[in-house]
C-alpha cells in the first residue's frame, strides 16, 4: 500500500545564531563532536541530556568502521544514517568531523531532541563509496552495523539514507533478516544513473520487507534525484507491507551545485519541518509494531 502525505511548505528560516556557534567552538570536546560546518547550521547545539561518542564497530570481513553515536537518555529507537556524496565525513577518533554539511550529519542533534539515537558510520579507510553502496560487500557491512546497534539495547533500529546514501539504506534493508530493522527512510534518493554508476534501483528495492518512507522535495533540482521519481521508488518496494510518500517544498540555496548539501536537495532551511514529519512517521511505525 502506497500512501501520499503532502503539505504546504513552511517559511524559510535561519536556525542558528553566531552566539550559539561561538559557544560550540568554545565548548570542550567531551561528549560532543566538533563539526566543521558552514555558518547557519542547525541541530548540534550542546545539550546536557544528549551524549555523543565515537564507536569503532568490528566487521566480519576484518577491521572496523568508525561511527559517531549520539543519543538522549532513553531513546525511542536508533536511526542508522547514511550520508550522501562519497560517504566520507572525516570523523576523527577525537570526535571531530571534517565534513559536517551533509543533512544527516548536521542535524543529528535535532533528531536526538525528537527522542531518537543516531549512529552515522564513516567510510573505512576514507574509501570513496560511490559505486559501492549497492554491492553485496557493503550490504554485509550494514548488517554488521545493525547487529552492533542491537547490542547497544537502544530500541528498534531504522535505516535512513540521503541522496547517494539512500542506496546504502535500500541495500541494507534488502539484505536485513526479518525483524532486524523497524523501517527505512529514503530522502532525496538517487534514482537516475550518474557518475556513481548506481541508483536505489540497483540495490534490489523489491527485497525490502520493512515499512518504507520516501521523502522528496518538490524544489530539489539535483539531476540524479528528481522529486517526480519518488512514486517510482515507492512502487519498486513490492516486498514491503507499507510504503508512504512524503512530499515537502522549499529551502535555501547556498551550495554552488544543485546536488550540494546546502540546497533543497539537503533541506537547507527547512530541516525542522522535515525532521518533525519524519519523526512522526517513525513514532507511528513504532506504535503500529507494538500492537502486533
Amino acid at each position: 500500500m502506497i500512501r501520499t502525505n503532502q503539505h504546504r511548505p513552511m517559511p524559510n528560516y535561519l536556525c542558528c545564531t553566531i552566539i550559539v556557534l561561538a559557544a560550540c567552538v568554545l565548548l570542550p570536546c567531551v561528549g560532543f563532536a566538533g563539526d566543521r560546518t558552514a555558518p547557519g547550521m542547525t541541530g548540534n547545539i550542546p545539550d546536557p541530556n544528549i551524549t555523543e561518542r565515537v564507536m569503532n564497530i568490528p566487521l566480519h570481513a576484518g577491521g572496523s568502521v568508525r561511527a559517531i553515536f549520539s543519543s538522549p537518555e532513553r531513546p525511542l529507537a536508533t536511526i542508522i544514517m547514511f550520508p550522501g556524496g562519497t560517504g566520507d565525513i572525516g570523523l576523527g577518533q577525537d570526535g571531530r568531523i571534517r565534513h559536517g554539511d551533509n543533512f544527516v550529519v548536521r542535524t543529528r542533534g535535532a533528531w536526538n531532541r525528537q527522542g531518537f539515537a543516531v549512529l552515522i558510520p564513516d567510510t573505512v579507510g576514507r574509501l570513496n563509496l560511490r559505486g559501492q553502496r549497492s554491492s553485496t560487500h557493503y550490504a554485509h557491512l550494514v548488517e554488521d552495523i545493525i547487529a552492533f546497534v542491537h547490542r547497544q539495547d537502544s530500541g528498534p533500529v531504522f535505516l535512513l539514507g540521503t541522496s547517494q546514501g539512500a542506496i546504502a539504506a535500500v541495500n541494507g534493508a534488502a539484505h536485513a533478516a526479518s525483524g532486524d530493522i523497524a523501517g527505512v527512510v529514503l530522502t532525496e534518493s538517487v534514482s537516475v544513473m550518474g557518475g556513481s554508476g548506481e541508483t536505489v534501483f540497483s540495490a534490489h528495492p523489491e527485497k525490502v520487507q520493512a515499512p518504507v518512507l520516501v521523502v522528496a522535495n518538490r524544489d530539489d533540482r539535483c539531476n540524479v534525484a528528481p522529486p517526480q521519481n519518488a512514486k517510482r521508488i515507492g512502487a519498486a518496494m513490492t516486498g514491503s507491507r507499507e510504503v508512504t510518500m512524503l512530499m515537502v517544498a522549499g529551502s535555501i540555496t547556498r551550495s554552488e551545485k544543485n546536488c550540494g548539501s546546502l540546497t533543497p536537495h539537503g533541506y537547507f532551511g527547512i530541516e525542522a519541518e522535515v525532521i518533525t514529519r519524519i519523526s512522526a512517521w517513525l513514532e507511528a511505525t513504532i506504535r503500529a509494531a507494538s500492537l502486533k
